[in-house]
């Protein structure tokens, strides 16, 4: 099976235009190689997935007819992505609310006492 049509059936990707574009960016490796949409995935094979910041490692155990249920999932992938991944992508999203963009407008009240209680433990 492809690795574009694998990986939509699996439900990584909602749909397998978005599978293809993906393994076209180079964002899906084979065996550690960066592969095209039309590369054959076999059983035992190790498959890395750069999604959302989080490099997805999984290992294919069958191949599957068609796009299978959420809950049928496991029975075709073993997932082996080490907590690590997951941790990093926590701490993004902590780091993201703490943000503010340029030109927001002026600090709200809860901001400006974080400035000041910033300021003063500094001093």
């Amino acid at each position: 099976m492809r690795i574009d049509k694998y990986l939509w059936c699996i439900r990584y990707y909602k749909t397998r235009n978005v599978a293809a574009n993906a393994v076209k960016k180079g964002q899906v490796k084979v065996n550690g190689s960066t592969v095209k949409p039309s590369r054959e995935v076999y059983p035992m094979d190790k498959v890395v997935i750069r999604k959302n910041q989080v490099d997805y490692q999984l290992t294919v155990l069958d191949i599957p007819e068609s796009r299978v249920g959420a809950k049928l999932v496991d029975i075709y992938r073993k997932d082996t992505t080490p907590k690590e991944a997951f941790e990093h992508s926590d701490l993004l999203n902590l780091a993201k609310d703490h943000y503010r963009k340029k030109g927001l407008g002026r600090p709200t009240k809860k901001d400006r006492r974080d400035i000041d209680g910033y300021l003063d433990e500094s001093e």
